[in-house]
């Protein structure tokens, strides 16, 4: 059975960090494009950061660039979100997404940055 899973998302104080983690079963991850999407309540799910097969290339949303690094570990079959200097206006849900011969989305998982 595909599946993704979200895991390391909770409260963090503004200028605070978390590592988000998504780790793949049923699947090869290093076979897949993998991104990092947000979502708030009314607003339409946006890409923040995505990393190729190889992790050689990176892209980042501008609302997080310099602040959030996107990273794999293919042997773990794992990708993760590092996410500095935290605002409030990143609380949101977090999705990862795979993409390649299939496409499959986590289930979430809540960050929430406030004081």
């Amino acid at each position: 059975q595909v599946q993704l899973v979200e895991s390391g998302g909770g409260l963090v104080q503004p200028g605070g960090s978390l590592r988000l983690s998504c780790a793949a079963s049923g699947f090869t991850l290093s076979n897949y494009v993998m991104s990092w999407y947000r979502q708030v309540p009314g607003k339409e799910r946006e890409v923040i950061a995505t990393i190729t097969r190889s992790g050689g290339s990176l892209n980042y949303a501008d609302s997080v660039k310099g602040r959030f690094t996107i990273s794999r570990d293919n042997a773990k079959n794992t990708v993760y979100l590092q996410m500095n200097s935290l605002k409030p206006e990143d609380t949101a849900v977090y999705y990862c997404k795979a993409m390649g011969r299939i496409t499959s989305w986590g289930q979430g998982t809540q960050v929430t940055v406030s004081s």
